[in-house]
């Protein structure tokens, strides 16, 4: 949608913003502990000024689009390309009434990731450059390992990111049927150690777990020396997270649903996580999540990036308390399809900015993305 531009001089001004919404299957069907799905929804925002276009694009709900239009548009058009934070805001007061949790919450972060990759590339500089890097390597595990899969497609994917990729840390996805496998998951976490080896080994149970099965199950987590459960119960209880995180060994982990700042200060108020993971394309896009990696860092805790994880890289970088980056089967196969510039996770590792390509370093290859194109 072009909002036209304003003559004259002083700081490059938002001139357009444009949505489009693209659905890419899944290889097969997949599925967590409380949800199922076989196809994977991003909607991209390109939004332009002073001669260069910048990128953002979240996970979710094809409506998005709908609300970056209705909503979103008026609060960014026409305002400086480098006071980010200050269109973050506007944003969010304009979306008051329409719910900003949610999905009004990605439409923000989509369009917040955008702005920062356009103030980068009318900079010229990497988005990691602009930030200010607290670090060159930014650690990523391997994390899919879907309840769908059976012991050998498992064991598959353990083994390339483990072997193939060597990367030093893993996740399979527990809880399944909303906790009612128990037995199975305890097979196929026993399974997940064999096909890990040594590496670290992390299960997420997608909050399918009542408290007490989580106590429980923490004993086996221990004899496979599993050191990260994540989101063992819901993470809207966060008396129960608290709980758990008080009666097992291993790290307990949550955030990703969290779409303000106040709900992160709330987790971590309740001595609820030993890390607090945030998404960028949930939470209010760049700007929101170094304030939640800041609020972490406040009490002596460290951030994860949840899923996303190119969308994450440089932020990730920019902060001293960062643990490491999803490196999501899912999403990574779809910025792998859809764009140019993705980073060789190699070693366990990637590093953002080293190629020296301004911004995030991403681009939608606009053939390539047609075939899934639904809006």
């Amino acid at each position: 949608m072009n909002t036209g531009s304003r003559a004259g001089g002083g700081p490059p001004r938002v001139e357009s913003l444009r949505t489009a919404v693209y659905t890419v299957p899944t290889e097969e069907p997949e599925a967590d502990g409380t949800l199922s799905w076989e196809a994977t929804t991003l909607v991209t925002v390109h939004v332009s000024a002073g001669g260069a276009t910048g990128l953002g694009w979240t996970y979710g709900s094809p409506a998005a689009a709908e609300v970056v239009d209705a909503h979103l548009v008026a609060a960014v058009a026409g305002r400086s390309a480098w006071d980010v934070p200050a269109a973050n805001e506007a944003m969010s007061r304009a979306v008051r009434n329409a719910a900003r949790p949610g999905i009004a919450g990605h439409a923000v972060s989509a369009v917040d990731i955008a702005l920062w990759d356009l103030k980068a590339r009318l900079l010229g500089l990497p988005l990691v450059d602009l930030l200010g890097a607290a670090r060159e390597d930014v650690p990523v595990y391997g994390s899919g390992g879907f309840t769908t899969y059976d012991d050998a497609r498992q064991d598959r994917q353990l083994r390339t990111w483990t072997e193939e990729y060597g990367i030093p840390r893993v996740k399979i996805k527990i809880g399944g049927s909303w906790g009612t496998e128990e037995d199975r998951d305890r097979r196929r976490i026993s399974g997940a150690r064999r096909s890990a080896g040594a590496a670290e080994l992390y299960v997420d149970a997608n909050g399918a777990y009542t408290a007490k099965q989580a106590v429980r199950l923490g004993r086996h987590l221990d004899a496979e020396d599993v050191t990260w459960f994540e989101e063992p119960v819901s993470s809207d209880d966060l008396p129960g997270l608290a709980r758990v995180r008080d009666a097992v060994r291993c790290d307990v982990t949550a955030g990703e649903y969290g779409y303000t700042l106040a709900y992160f200060q709330q987790m971590l108020a309740a001595d609820a996580v030993d890390c607090l993971q945030a998404d960028a394309t949930r939470c209010g896009g760049i700007t929101v999540w170094l304030r939640a990696a800041a609020l972490a860092e406040s009490r002596g805790l460290t951030v994860s990036g949840h899923c996303a994880p190119h969308l994450h890289a440089h932020a990730a970088a920019a902060v001293p308390n960062l643990r490491h980056l999803e490196w999501f089967h899912d999403h990574v196969r779809i910025e792998q399809l859809l764009f140019s510039g993705a980073l060789d996770p190699s070693g366990g590792t990637i590093r953002p900015g080293s190629t020296g390509s301004p911004g995030h370093g991403m681009d939608l290859r606009a053939q390539d993305a047609e075939a899934y194109r639904t809006r």
